[in-house]
């Protein structure tokens, strides 16, 4: 992968893609329950496009799966690090969220992809036990 605009043809041409921004994209990964129920669940990530130090490029994953209201934090972050591989649990205007970066040099697509589905993943886990409910 050589740049951001080389990232996001992939993702359009990948992913269910429902936002587009130049420094961001928005796609829905789908799950599905069992193999009667081809909708299943599906989760909300933002790709995003960040520049460290004002010199280098790096692409965040991220996803929010609730409210900060709707969850009792200690127990969110005690099974994230009991459960969660990639990525890490931060607190993003009233949401929380399950997220984690890359840096672009040199990303080959699988330091993309397997990131990318650890988080969708593992966030629609969180949503599922905290939550409930589908809403991200």
């Amino acid at each position: 992968m050589a740049d951001w605009g080389d990232l996001v043809t992939y993702i359009r041409q990948s992913y269910d893609v429902i936002k587009y921004e130049p420094d961001e994209v928005r796609i829905r990964v789908s799950f599905a329950d069992d193999e009667d129920d081809l909708l299943g669940r599906r989760q909300i990530m933002v790709v995003a496009h960040e520049v460290l130090d004002e010199r280098e490029d790096w692409v965040q994953i991220a996803t929010p799966f609730a409210r900060i209201e709707q969850v009792d934090l200690q127990e969110v972050l005690t099974e994230a690090g009991n459960t969660i591989v990639v990525g890490g649990i931060v607190l993003m205007g009233d949401y929380v969220v399950l997220r984690h970066s890359l840096p672009l040099i040199n990303l080959d697509i699988n330091e993309f992809t397997d990131p990318l589905d650890l988080v969708a993943s593992g966030a629609e886990q969180l949503e599922r036990r905290f939550t409930g409910r589908d809403d991200y």
